[in-house]
């Protein structure tokens, strides 16, 4: 029976215990106990409005990329962010609501000739999940001198607030850093929100989108082929963690069906049937291993969802 907090949600796209793991780029996760699909910015914020106002547990989902959700399940309302309305107007505004794939909004503006978005084709990550993350990527090619953020072509954004309130906010309140914003330390929500671009060749974007797609083909692990959830510890400033994982000789090691890439040593695989608990067996295991022989403590970037 649906409780009565969520009684104001559409019923049909409600559904109890619904399995997570289809859901996370890394195929992993138990069932939500209630998870519902928001398909616009103001759906999205209803439904966080109707969990806060009977006090249970909620977590928005974007596309499911550098989280573990746990074998035993998230409590509480998991709300999937399908909210994919946008549009692009003659002078380069991009507007779009949170659910919105960047992928697809790469290619809408790179057809259209208008730059900004490019250096982020093939990474799985919503809107709302790039303005969390600060989404950034080392371009253009070919030198591959300077990291691109998001934040540099970041107009505004409408939120919901911690305290339920909605706002239009700009980037001093966002605080955007590396790998960080004021979302990582406040429960606000992006539902909805606005790029700047600037006009472009569309045949040099087009060079852009393979050169990038290649380039970050040839270091990361096809998701189709070994899912996983991007990159599991967090930078050290000076020394890579992939490199330190690597020398300690552990590309390949595998706890179960969970294993350290042969590609990427920061990135662990799901070989297919892995489980939370040996994904977390394994990160355990690199951290100790860097520990012993270098001093330095790894620190997972990536969230731990639900209940392990």
């Amino acid at each position: 029976m649906v409780p009565s907090a969520l009684s104001s949600l559409t019923s049909s796209r409600l559904t109890a215990h619904a399995p997570l793991a289809p859901y996370t780029t890394f195929k992993i996760g138990g069932p939500a106990e209630w998870l519902y699909e928001a398909t616009s910015a103001d759906d999205l914020a209803a439904a966080i409005t109707a969990a806060c106002s009977a006090s249970m547990p909620w977590f928005v989902l974007g596309l499911g990329a550098n989280i573990l959700v746990g074998d035993k399940g998230v409590p509480g309302l998991v709300i999937r962010n399908c909210a994919a309305a946008h549009t692009l107007s003659s002078d380069g505004v991009l507007w779009s609501e949170s659910g919105a794939v960047v992928g697809d909004l790469v290619l809408d503006t790179v057809r259209a000739g208008w730059s900004g978005l490019e250096h982020y084709i093939g990474i799985p990550s919503t809107v709302g999940g790039a303005l969390w993350q600060n989404l950034h990527f080392l371009s253009p090619a070919p030198e591959r001198e300077r990291t691109m953020f998001i934040s540099e072509v970041f107009a505004d954004c409408d939120i919901l607030t911690e305290e339920g309130e909605r706002r239009t906010v700009n980037a001093d309140y966002i605080q955007f850093g590396y790998d960080d914003t004021v979302f990582h330390h406040r429960r606000d929500v992006v539902l909805s929100a606005r790029f700047q671009l600037e006009r472009a060749d569309p045949a040099r974007l087009h060079q852009i989108l393979q050169e990038n797609l290649s380039w970050r083909g040839s270091r990361h692990p096809w998701l189709q082929v070994h899912p996983s959830a991007g990159s599991i510890f967090k930078k050290i400033e000076g020394v890579g963690a992939g490199r330190l994982i690597d020398q300690c000789g552990l590309k390949g090691f595998r706890v179960g069906d969970a294993q350290i890439s042969h590609i990427h040593a920061n990135i662990l695989v799901n070989l297919g049937h892995a489980t939370a608990a040996d994904v977390r067996a394994l990160i355990a295991h690199a951290q100790q291993a860097v520990r012993e022989r270098f001093g330095y403590q790894l620190e997972p970037e990536i969230g731990f969802i639900g209940e392990f």
